[in-house]
């Protein structure tokens, strides 16, 4: 989905003025221009992905999403595409063909994961120019942070450890998550993992303690709607989470001794999941 950091500031409804008609004139501001020759079909799609029940949110954005995509489809789409476009890697002794004339809407050609470094090779063997989205999946662990529109960084600090130099079976500690959201979005979801046999506290239940929680401190305009405190994760779940820093702290007491590998913290909006981040979490260690 195409967003702008200031959406809030630009949203003039007196004037019948709003993102998506600034989405749009975007497109056909940078129609022509070299420089953004890559960007554009993602910037379409991501303007097309701003509509609600098939239309913009006001006439005037309507007007102007119409003459972008008008304007883009004749530049980039004139001529039909027919006949069928195969894709290969160097090392695949078959290419996967997508014949036209039966998926006239496109289709899905999966190639395995080579044992080695290889090219990529699609052609395309008919008249018009298909449009190609590339995507490579593969399970690997996560080292370094990623940001995709969300920034999430995780700290931890004691409050209450009987052996400073390391973490033991009873003791309680907080985790803080701090959140740069580049945009304002609707339902975002941020996922803690917490040790194996850990007890989130806060809940209110039996063996819960108001006094390891009273330090906890959140920072930033939004508030969330609900709060997940599974046996696996922590989570927060926001209907609104305006651009800007927000801090979510909580605390978890460790029960279980032992050696646990944790996922990646992630931040991500629920309805636009392509909007995340996420920060690789380091194994920790429980004494007896």
């Amino acid at each position: 989905t195409l967003k702008f950091s200031t959406e809030d500031s630009d949203f003039w409804w007196w004037l019948m003025d709003s993102a998506d008609a600034n989405s749009a004139r975007l497109i056909l501001a940078v129609l022509d221009d070299p420089a953004w020759k890559d960007e554009l079909p993602k910037m379409v799609v991501g303007s097309l992905s701003r509509q609600r029940g098939g239309a913009w949110l006001t006439t005037t954005a309507n007007l102007w999403g119409s003459l972008a995509l008008d304007k883009f489809s004749a530049k980039f789409e004139s001529e039909k595409v027919a006949g069928r476009t195969m894709a290969s890697l160097a090392s695949a002794a078959s290419a996967p063909v997508a014949d036209w004339n039966r998926q006239v809407d496109g289709g899905a050609l999966k190639l395995a994961w080579p044992a080695a470094g290889a090219t990529l090779n699609v052609v395309q063997e008919g008249t018009g120019k298909p449009w190609l989205t590339v995507q490579s999946l593969a399970a690997i662990p996560l080292k370094a942070p990623l940001r995709a529109g969300y920034s999430i960084v995780r700290t931890v600090s004691a409050v209450e450890q009987k052996d400073k130099s390391r973490w033991s079976r009873g003791d309680v500690m907080k985790v803080r998550l701090e959140i740069d959201a580049q945009s304002d979005m609707t339902w975002v979801v941020v996922s803690d993992p917490v040790p194996g046999g850990a007890t989130l506290l806060g809940s209110g239940l039996g063996r819960d303690s108001q006094i390891a929680t009273r330090s906890e401190k959140r920072e930033g305009n939004a508030w969330p709607a609900f709060e997940e405190r599974s046996f696996e994760a922590f989570r927060s779940y926001y209907q609104y989470l305006p651009r800007g820093k927000h801090v979510v702290e909580y605390t978890v007491r460790l029960n279980n001794p032992g050696r646990f590998a944790l996922p990646p913290t992630r931040v991500e909006a629920m309805y636009a999941p392509e909007t995340f981040g996420e920060s690789p979490n380091a194994s920790v260690e429980v004494a007896p």
